[in-house]
């Protein structure tokens, strides 16, 4: 007996791991189940019981046998299709996967947990009520009298017990309460301890025996280095007697010397030779280990991904709602201490989504979509990068809403939120203390979550986005290197300081020409590949300098999703690899900042976050004017322009004049807008895919319905032709880009629809 126990203490911490990845497989599976996607769902969640079973008989473990014979019977009184009955066994078994881990600190028999489990389990097997569990026993203890706020008494004997009773069952329901709580969202993070395939050790043993030879033939080298530096000291002292009076033979001498330097030439020459090889063959052998290692380090997603499908729907159930919850991409490799600190920002995201995002089943109906929401958690490798992305199809970011309680709470003034596009609206959501939940409830509604997910993923060199449409979807999507040990950056000259951005941001590099930039409405722009894009000098915009001393400087062009942004500095350092680390106290929180890396020369160069650049970019423009007179009339304004900056620009404008601005990318997507719905006035620019602002007017003009909508032409066409096409369309007034202001929009637009006061 005591050999078994023995076995059973060696083997424990393997069992307890192996343990948690079938209860999560088990738990994928009964969610599948649940939701009607049979398929192989329910034969790999009977497989796993059975394997399970077996695992706890051989490790002596009869107690958590007998639940899992017992869940096992469960499994097999599953009716087909969601139903009454299923729904219950499902989450009878739901509950047993969560009481299986405290079985195995427990006493092999499982004692009266086991049993009571068993019995909970066989009753739903039944389809009979479950057995109500036996209380936790408690201490009885005296009730103190500041623990409730009516006035102390001295209690009789029996009003004592009760009492007592009474606070050992607030106790238990407190208890449980905590314990409900963190298992609705406690999600299983790595341990100290990592799986690393054995071919991959192999590889990373066979470069590290390749080093320790190098490492012999390199203290060989040295011995050869002092050799030959031992006879280029002869030789100086030859060459010093040489010179000494009183020496004989001196023709002779001089030979001598003249041999021995061609020698020592030649050897030298050749150890240089020999010593660069091998300093080549050493650099490639520790950049293959160190990304070996670095390779070894990276976990897959699906450790922390497995638990969210089930902390959504348990989340839901709380909530009176329905989900169903999807994971993708949960293979892809991250390292170990960012899959740490990950694990928070997507705990906020998937109980913003619930609490939030999704409506109730019966609000879900009246708009047309299926009773239960869908929230889907998909991870994919960028370059270097990792992409998480939470997306819900729940009733989106309203606008409006957003406007209104970023003006409460004083975030912005008026006018400012006026301007906004919706994507600055959304960015108010990232701000602390922002919340558009009046009252604070057990979940959400205090405000904190969002501005925590955007710090962390920050404080990761990562960035956090989000994107939304009232009514359809909301999707937030995290950034982060795929490793925090090596990442390829691009080296930025500003005077003698060094700075990078991750090449995976980089979309071309050139030279400025002075004449390519335009402005619109404010804006410094630059055409990257048929659209715009705002171009700020890097060093202003770090608070460093003037900015770039050549007429012509070197320009880089950045990404980010869907935004882009260019940036001009002094010069190019070329691409590394660096390894990136955390900045220190004296630049904790520094505006751009996201780390900084050695360089081979001593320099350190401190990384720049791509977000807060591009939105830095893109904040960079002409004054906004006033906010409007109260008694200016609102117009329901339809923009068209295929470029985002200009679009961003000129919407900005027409907001802030107190106008109600809805966006479209083309002109076929803006005749769709104009045919759904109801606009006062029509925006277009000309160049542009699908259908042109040309086509567009003719269309509109060439309408029964929409013939009297006034048209403005805005364009960087100034051209008197262009004009001339314009306002042969039917166009009833033609505006150059690079002449707009707030003035002349505003005289245009009281012209042609009498908006003024």
């Amino acid at each position: 007996m005591g050999s078994q126990d023995d076995i059973r203490q060696k083997l424990l911490g393997k069992f307890r791991e192996v343990t948690a990845d079938r209860l999560e497989k088990i738990g994928a599976g009964l969610l599948a189940l649940e939701r009607g996607d049979a398929g192989e769902a329910g034969a790999e969640v009977a497989r796993e019981l059975h394997t399970l079973k077996g695992e706890a008989r051989m490790l002596g473990f009869s107690g958590l046998a007998q639940v899992v014979h017992a869940a096992e019977d469960v499994l097999r009184a599953l009716p087909s299709g969601p139903s009454a009955a299923a729904g219950a066994r499902v989450q009878a078994l739901l509950e047993a996967c969560d009481a299986v881990p405290p079985l195995l600190d427990g006493p092999p028999d499982g004692g009266e947990a086991a049993q009571g489990l068993a019995a909970r389990l066989k009753a739903a097997a039944a389809g009979a009520p479950s057995p109500t569990p036996a209380p936790t026993p408690t201490p009885t203890a005296t009730v103190p009298p500041t623990a409730t706020a009516t006035p102390a008494v001295t209690p009789t004997p029996s009003s004592a017990a009760t009492a007592n009773a009474m606070a050992a069952a607030a106790a238990r329901r407190a208890r449980a309460g905590e314990a409900k709580s963190s298992r609705r969202l406690e999600l299983r993070a790595p341990t100290g301890s990592i799986r690393v395939d054995v071919d991959r050790l192999d590889e990373i043993a066979a470069l590290s025996g390749d080093l320790l030879v190098e490492g012999a033939r390199a203290e060989g080298r040295s011995r050869e280095l002092a050799a030959l530096l031992a006879r280029w000291s002869r030789l100086a002292d030859r060459f010093a007697a040489l010179t000494a009076p009183g020496v004989r033979d001196v023709p002779a001498l001089a030979g001598r010397i003249d041999d021995d330097v061609h020698l020592l030439r030649s050897d030298t020459f050749r150890f240089l030779r020999r010593h660069s090889d091998a300093v080549s063959a050493v650099h490639g052998q520790m950049a293959h280990l160190a990304e070996r290692v670095g390779s070894a380090r990276l976990l897959p997603l699906a450790g922390i991904l497995a638990g969210f499908p089930r902390a959504a729907r348990d989340l839901a159930r709380e909530q009176g709602k329905e989900v169903e919850c999807e994971v993708k991409g949960g293979e892809a490799g991250v390292d170990k201490a960012i899959l740490l600190s990950l694990n928070d920002p997507l705990v906020h995201l998937v109980r913003n989504a619930v609490d939030h995002g999704l409506e109730a089943p019966a609000d879900r109906e009246r708009a047309g979509k299926p009773r239960a929401g869908r929230l889907v958690i998909t991870a994919r490798i960028e370059g270097d990068q990792l992409a998480l992305s939470v997306e819900d199809d729940g009733r989106g970011l309203d606008p409006e809403r957003l406007r209104a309680v970023a003006l409460a709470r004083a975030l912005a003034p008026a006018a400012q939120l006026a301007a906004m596009a919706p994507q600055a609206l959304h960015e108010l959501i990232f701000l602390p203390g922002f919340s558009t939940r009046e009252a604070a409830g057990e979940i959400s509604g205090r405000g904190v979550g969002l501005d925590v997910v955007r710090r962390k993923t920050v404080e990761l060199g990562g960035s956090a986005v989000v994107e939304s449409e009232p009514g359809r979807f909301t999707r937030f999507t995290l950034r982060v290197p795929q490793s925090l040990a090596l990442m390829k950056v691009l080296l930025l000259r500003l005077g003698e300081d060094v700075y990078g951005v991750p090449a995976s941001d980089v979309e071309s590099v050139g030279r400025l020409d002075p004449a390519a930039v335009t402005e619109v409405a404010g804006v410094r722009a630059l055409r990257l590949r048929d659209r715009l894009v705002p171009i700020v000098a890097l060093g202003p915009l770090l608070g460093l300098d003037g900015g770039p001393r050549q007429r012509r400087p070197a320009v880089v062009f950045l990404t980010h999703g869907a935004d882009a942004a260019a940036l001009a500095v002094d010069g190019l350092a070329g691409e590394r690899e660096v390894a990136v680390k955390a900045c220190g106290a004296f630049l904790d929180g520094a505006r751009f900042v996201s780390g900084a890396a050695a360089l081979e020369d001593g320099r350190v160069a401190l990384l720049l976050s791509t977000p807060e650049l591009i939105a830095a970019a893109r904040r960079t423009q002409a004054p906004l004017p006033d906010a409007p007179a109260a008694g200016r009339r609102r117009l329901r304004v339809l923009l068209v322009d295929d470029s985002a900056i200009a679009r961003e620009a000129e919407a900005a404008l027409l907001r802030a004049l107190g106008h109600e601005v809805e966006e479209a990318v083309d002109g076929e997507d803006g005749w769709r807008r104009l045919a759904a719905g109801q606009h006062q006035l029509l925006v277009t620019d000309v160049q542009m895919p699908v259908l042109d602002g040309i086509g567009l007017t003719r269309r509109v003009k060439g309408s029964p319905r929409l013939a009297r909508l006034p048209v403005v032409v805005l364009s960087s066409l100034s051209a008197p032709e262009d004009r001339r096409r314009g306002l042969d369309a039917g166009a009833d007034a033609y505006l150059v880009k690079g002449d707009l202001d707030a003035a002349l929009l505003a005289q245009t637009v009281e012209r042609l629809c009498g908006a003024g006061t």
